[in-house]
């Protein structure tokens, strides 16, 4: 998958660099990156998932219940 961006006449680098950034972030490469950063376990992967789960059920939980 290839992203293109065009760069505007005039555009400072600065605003085209931002831009860029923005584009990798949304479109989920960095992500894939950091996540081919290093091999993991397959197990442990299982583990940090269900951790991260808990810990959104957990954050929920505490939450006061607006009505």
């Amino acid at each position: 998958m290839g992203l293109r961006m065009r760069i505007h006449e005039r555009e400072p680098i600065g605003a085209a660099l931002r831009r860029f950034k923005k584009l990798i972030e949304r479109s989920g490469i960095k992500g894939e990156l950091r996540a081919h950063e290093y091999y993991e376990k397959p197990c442990d992967l299982r583990r940090r998932k269900e951790s991260r789960r808990l810990k959104a059920l957990k954050k929920a939980a505490s939450m006061p219940k607006v009505v």
